[in-house]
């Protein structure tokens, strides 16, 4: 296990190097200047220079990248343009947030998806199951930017259940919960579908029907488990992308998380603070993978690393 533990964080390095290249070299090339957004057209010469001078913009590509890096191995991501406060306090000041939503997100998509796949695989081919398809299809085919407006029009300004942004409050988290759970409960109830099909019919679960317990306990107690594996893999995956998603989500509801942060820092052109969100949700998404695969060895004590 420690072997293994220490290949995949040697396996971060590259990873998480590569990212911050590219995430460097595209903020830094595509069109946009971050002293006219800051200063305005009106500006002269002469005060573009001396805050171009002030935030180091006038040194070549180079430069900047190689003291990017220094900064980064010493932990250190800079301050960012427009509010001047230190790059790591402002994103850590926005992670309790989208933490909170992400992990809301999870509970409404494991609330909807595991009841819906266990029960649409013990009735297979029954009006159940072709509902549950039908709803996964239709979670699948609603993107965010589309949900999430149109949850707000239904439930917020018609019916008035929730408010329509903002944060503070759980009915504040109800609607962007609801928006990004929807799309990664279909997912896993899926795959927690089929998944538990192909354990339902092996032998282990014939043997334990034999000596008396019923199908269902069977399946809840021994194919159950032994189906997770699949479903622990896209689960990690997924919680991953709940935090790359959160950018939309968090932007239509106002949710003051780091996605939000990352299209603010992106519209003002704030190079340090654009790299440090995307550094951060890239590390936690390598985090979690990370544990999703260490979980493994506990669900099925048959896996083991080497």
């Amino acid at each position: 296990m420690r072997r293994y533990l220490l290949s995949r964080m040697a396996q971060l390095v590259p990873v998480v190097f590569g990212v911050v290249t590219i995430v460097f070299l595209l903020i830094h090339l595509i069109p946009g200047d971050p002293v006219e957004i800051m200063l305005g057209e009106s500006a002269v010469a002469a005060q573009k220079e001396e805050l171009r001078r002030d935030l180091k913009l006038d040194r070549p590509i180079a430069a900047q990248y190689a003291e990017f890096l220094g900064g980064l191995a010493t932990g250190d991501l800079g301050v960012s343009f427009r509010s001047r406060e230190p790059v790591l306090r402002e994103i850590l000041s926005r992670f309790p947030a989208t933490l909170l939503l992400a992990a809301a997100s999870l509970l409404v998509a494991v609330s909807i998806a595991v009841p819906l796949g266990i029960l649409s695989a013990m009735r297979r081919r029954s009006w159940l199951d072709h509902l549950s398809a039908f709803l996964a299809m239709l979670g699948l085919s609603m993107p965010n930017f589309w949900l999430g407006p149109l949850l707000i029009l239904v439930f917020s300004i018609h019916l008035g259940l929730f408010p329509v942004g903002g944060y503070g409050t759980a009915r504040h988290l109800v609607l962007p919960a609801l928006t990004m759970g929807t799309g990664m409960a279909a997912i896993l109830m899926r795959m927690l579908r089929s998944s538990l099909l192909e354990e339902i019919h092996r032998e282990y679960v014939r043997a334990a029907s034999a000596k008396g317990l019923s199908r269902r306990a069977a399946v809840l107690r021994h194919a159950l488990g032994n189906s997770l594996i699949p479903v622990l893999t896209v689960l990690g995956l997924q919680f991953g992308a709940l935090l790359a998603g959160s950018v939309i989500t968090e932007t239509i509801f106002s949710w003051p998380g780091i996605g939000r942060l990352t299209i603010q820092a992106i519209d003002a052109r704030d190079y340090p603070l654009v790299q440090g969100c995307v550094l951060f949700i890239a590390l936690c998404t390598v985090a979690v993978n990370l544990a999703t695969d260490l979980l493994y060895s506990r669900l099925d004590p048959r896996i083991r690393y080497e």
